[in-house]
């Protein structure tokens, strides 16, 4: 297939194929942009041929170097529009690792992958994502400077779940005061769709504030340690978006928005940790709108956690004050697009895009005027 004929692309600058037939690593990076600073994001280590299984191998094959291409690449460009609209000095790249993480994630594999990252001499810095965890940044960091989301070091700043989390719990209280007119989110239901480390922490949030939470997981052990902290109604996975809810709060893979989901919602409001929540990006997010429920752009309200390694990036010293101003912040520029959504009648993810694109193509602008 062609990177740059398929409907992910969005002009990246670089897009790295990486092989070592010794570990069995085939992985991809891609940077987007590095116009606001180091390109940023996180490592996802995904079965993507899963889906595939039942198709003759040389298809299964092709569609799962498909089905990556495709994530990374809307992933890395989620991740520049998410540094712009926090205010970070970061770039937006991404990468993911094809494989099943319990299969392939061997130290070998890691270090490898590390390596790969650090021949792009900082443009890219990894992290933990979906498949990959504290524990497997430390091994890459064997091999490269380029990871953030350390628990050692003089610029570590630890695990992001939690502050992505905390940023998500702030969206919806934002969320709620805009379509409910509440002032919290006390007594209402929320549907968490995934509740690993930022869906389980943000089920102890909104419990700790007085919501109701009804929870799904393909992960027993996910299940069972939420349950551990509090009460929670359980459903099946398949049925957790058309629960009777005041919020949908996805938290798992993307794509959980579309055709089919949508019309079977029942929350006013949707906003959850999740990437690429829009199957299909502009008729998904219309909609939403015209159902009238209100949608979190994901990569606003998902912010915490980028939020919190910056300092890694730049070797500063972590100020946690200014992170929690930061991550508290989401709920304020998230306000603005739904203010802005409702002036214009346009849906709320097409009002983010524009504003991130605006915030880089100004800095744009500058680095140009400035090399004149």
């Amino acid at each position: 297939m062609s990177v740059f004929a398929t409907r992910a692309f969005n002009n990246h600058e670089q897009v790295v194929f990486c092989s070592d037939p010794i570990t069995g690593l085939r992985a991809i990076i891609a940077v987007h942009s590095t116009v606001l600073g180091p390109a940023v994001g996180g490592c996802r280590i995904w079965n993507y041929a899963a889906a595939h299984r039942n198709a003759p191998v040389d298809v299964a094959e092709r569609r799962t170097e498909e089905d990556a291409i495709f994530d990374v690449l809307r992933l890395s460009r989620g991740m520049s529009y998410k540094n712009a609209m926090a205010g970070l000095r970061l770039g937006g790249g991404k990468s993911v690792i094809i494989g099943d993480p319990k299969a392939v994630k061997t130290p070998e594999l890691l270090r490898k992958f590390g390596e790969f990252v650090d021949r792009l001499g900082g443009r890219y810095y990894t992290a933990e994502d979906v498949g990959s965890k504290p524990r497997d940044m430390e091994i890459i960091h064997e091999a490269t400077d380029y990871v953030v989301g350390l628990e050692h070091g003089a610029y570590a700043t630890g695990d992001p779940s939690p502050h992505t989390a905390k940023g998500v719990f702030y969206g919806i209280e934002a969320a709620v005061k805009h379509r409910l007119g509440k002032d919290s989110v006390k007594g209402l239901k929320v549907a968490i769709q995934g509740v690993g480390n930022v869906g389980r922490d943000l089920a102890a949030h909104l419990r700790e504030a007085g919501a109701s939470v009804v929870i799904a997981d393909i992960s027993k052990e996910n299940i069972e340690r939420v349950l551990a902290g509090g009460p929670a109604e359980v459903v099946d996975p398949a049925q957790i978006h058309a629960v009777e809810a005041d919020v949908f709060a996805p938290c798992a893979l993307g794509g959980i928005l579309n055709a089919k989901t949508i019309p079977e919602l029942k929350a006013k409001i949707v906003a959850g940790a999740a990437n690429n929540q829009l199957d299909d990006e502009d008729a998904d997010d219309w909609r939403l709108r015209r159902r009238g429920i209100l949608y979190a752009p994901d990569y606003v309200i998902n912010g915490g956690g980028i939020i919190s390694v910056e300092s890694e990036v730049h070797r500063e010293k972590l100020d946690e004050a200014e992170r929690a101003r930061k991550v508290r912040r989401i709920a304020d520029t998230l306000e603005k697009i739904f203010v802005e959504s409702d002036r214009t009648d346009m849906p709320t993810g097409h009002i983010a895009n524009e504003m991130a694109e605006k915030i880089i193509d100004a800095r744009r602008r500058e680095i140009a005027a400035a090399a004149e």
